[in-house]
């Protein structure tokens, strides 16, 4: 069986959603993996992973839907590497347990690698002919670091710190290298309903006065706005009163107003969500097309805001989000529900994601 084609109207005022096939399709599901995953930027962690030279620090990237064996390290000149922890002679997992090593030893037959990946050595292989090659190295992953967060590339074409560099354009006056990862505050949410939807529900402030009454006090609903750009998007939320907003600079695009959160998306699955008490960043992880695992990861700057503001009750906003987002999910198993319709003014953010989605499936 064909996987379906898709396309989105680029006029938005003519646009129609995704039809509800795309989210009940297995095949699509399968592609997106491929087509849109394994073609993307992804977020790695945070470089206390790997806070000292000779560390290493394997995961598995996107377990339960990508599966990809991975591993930091940081050399001896304190370079952090990203690359595949996969042997590249017969497959065996190279680094088992985070640790501190000099080199990287597969314990299956003994090949080693350096801490940038490169092939050193083998046993028993000296009558093998075109020996080493460069295939030998294990894969390198380009990686981009952001304040502490650090983040590789499965196979874009996008150049992440451009991306990087347009986000700060918006948030660059916060000291980011003095934001500190809480495990306190993080949390891992399993959402009964398929990934993409819970993007959808993100990326427009539509919903907010029906949905989120406590966030709606604290933004101004009105001036909300959503801001388009190449690869991501930015929600603006404005607030009535001066309290609990950022001190901008002067010089700065909203110097004068009060902003209370700028949200960021990243395509397909990043958010992150900057705050005056800090930043909350939530990694979108598909397990099935009924369901996905969502992780808050806070990072804290000003502890004294914590829970004032548009960033207050971030628990409590995301049941309300998982509420309607699985209402939505169980909806579109409607055979009567083929596809809606765009507001123009409200989610541009989600025709975006919509119209990425259509164009990486070809």
């Amino acid at each position: 069986m064909s996987t379906p084609r898709y396309s989105i109207n680029p006029d938005i005022t003519k646009a129609e959603t995704l039809p509800a096939s795309f989210y009940n399709d297995q095949s699509t599901f399968d592609l997106i993996k491929e087509k849109v995953f394994y073609q993307s930027w992804q977020w790695v962690g945070d470089e206390q992973l790997v806070k000292l030279p000779k560390q290493t620090h394997p995961f598995i990237m996107l377990d339960g839907y990508l599966t990809e064996p991975m591993v930091l390290t940081k050399d001896e000149a304190g370079i952090i590497h990203c690359l595949s922890n996969v042997c590249t002679h017969r497959g065996n997992l190279v680094a088992q347990n985070p640790g501190s090593q000099r080199k990287l030893m597969c314990m299956y037959h003994g090949r080693k690698f350096g801490l940038d990946g490169s092939f050193e050595s083998m046993p028993e292989f000296k009558e093998a002919k075109d020996f080493p090659r460069a295939c030998e190295d294990l894969h390198r992953f380009d990686s981009v670091q952001w304040g502490p967060m650090l983040f590789a590339n499965l196979g874009s074409e996008v150049d992440f710190k451009n991306i990087i560099d347009e986000m700060n354009q918006y948030v660059g006056f916060l000291p980011l290298d003095e934001f500190v990862y809480s495990d306190v505050q993080s949390k891992d949410y399993l959402v009964n309903a398929h990934w993409a939807l819970y993007c959808d529900n993100y990326l427009e402030g539509f919903h907010i006065p029906f949905v989120h009454s406590d966030l709606n006090e604290a933004l101004d609903y009105g001036t909300y706005e959503t801001i388009l750009h190449n690869h991501f998007n930015v929600q603006v939320g404005y607030s009535e009163g001066a309290e609990d907003t950022f001190e901008l600079p002067e010089g700065h695009m909203h110097a004068g107003k009060r902003v209370a959160a700028y949200y960021f998306w990243v395509y397909p699955n990043m958010m992150f969500n900057f705050y005056p008490w800090g930043l909350s960043v939530n990694i979108i992880r598909p397990l099935s097309p009924n369901q996905t695992k969502v992780s808050f990861l806070s990072y804290i700057y000003d502890e004294s805001k914590l829970h004032k503001g548009a960033g207050a009750l971030l628990d409590k906003v995301e049941r309300e989000d998982e509420f309607v987002v699985e209402g939505v999910h169980k909806g579109l198993k409607s055979r009567y529900y083929p596809s809606g319709r765009f507001s123009p003014k409200r989610e541009t953010g989600v025709h975006q994601f919509h119209s990425m989605l259509a164009k990486s499936l070809g």
